[in-house]
C-alpha cells in the first residue's frame, strides 16, 4: 500500500530487517564527480547511482565566484538535499502514522558569508539555516506539529547539520 508516494509495504519489509540485525540499517553513499577543465561547460558534473539506474547531475559556480551560472551552485545542492530529505521523513512518518498529505512543500534556506571563503576571515560560511513546511492535511495541528518533532528528530540531513561529523580528506595524486 502506498500513502504519500511512500510505498508502507517495502518500508516495513526494511524495518523488519532492521529489527533482526542492525547492521542492516547501515547504507553507504558515496559521490564522485569531476571538475570540468574546458570552458562553456558547468565547473564539475557527477553520475550517480540509484536503484533504477544512473542520473548525472552538474553544478556550476555564481559568476561572482568565476563559474559561468550555468547550472545550480553546489550550496544549492547541499540546500536541495536537505530540503528533500526533510520531506521525505515526513511524509514517512505522516504515512506510517496513517496520515494522508494532500500537500507538502518544504523550503531551506541559509545565508552564506564568502569571506572566509575567500581567506579574508575566520567568520563563520553559515550561521544558521532553516527549513519551512507547508502542508495541508485533514489530520488535527497537534498531529502534524508531532510529525514535525519526529521528522526533526529523524531526518539524516537534519542530523548532519546539527551534529559534529568526522571528516577525512584523502588526496592522490594523478599521474
Amino acid at each position: 500500500m502506498k500513502l504519500n508516494n511512500v510505498d508502507m509495504g517495502k518500508a516495513g519489509v526494511f524495518v523488519e530487517e532492521v529489527m533482526k540485525d542492525k547492521s542492516n540499517a547501515l547504507k553507504a553513499k558515496k559521490v564522485e564527480g569531476t571538475w570540468t577543465l574546458e570552458e562553456g561547460k558547468p565547473q564539475f558534473s557527477a553520475t550517480l547511482e540509484h536503484a533504477n539506474g544512473r542520473t548525472t547531475i552538474e553544478a556550476d559556480g555564481p559568476p561572482f565566484l568565476g563559474g559561468s551560472g550555468m547550472k545550480p551552485d553546489p550550496v544549492q545542492y547541499c540546500l536541495f538535499g536537505l530540503a528533500a530529505c526533510y520531506a521525505q521523513t515526513f511524509a514517512s512518518i505522516a504515512a506510517e502514522k496513517g496520515i494522508e498529505l494532500k500537500k507538502l512543500d518544504v523550503a531551506a534556506e541559509n545565508q552564506v558569508n564568502l569571506t572566509r571563503a575567500l581567506g579574508l576571515s575566520n567568520d563563520p560560511i553559515v550561521e544558521k539555516a532553516k527549513i519551512t513546511v507547508e502542508v495541508m492535511s485533514d489530520a488535527d495541528a497537534s498531529i502534524l506539529h508531532e510529525i514535525e518533532g519526529l521528522a526533526r528528530e529523524r531526518c539524516p540531513g537534519v542530523y548532519c547539520l546539527t551534529n559534529p561529523i568526522r571528516l577525512d580528506i584523502e588526496m592522490k595524486r594523478s599521474g
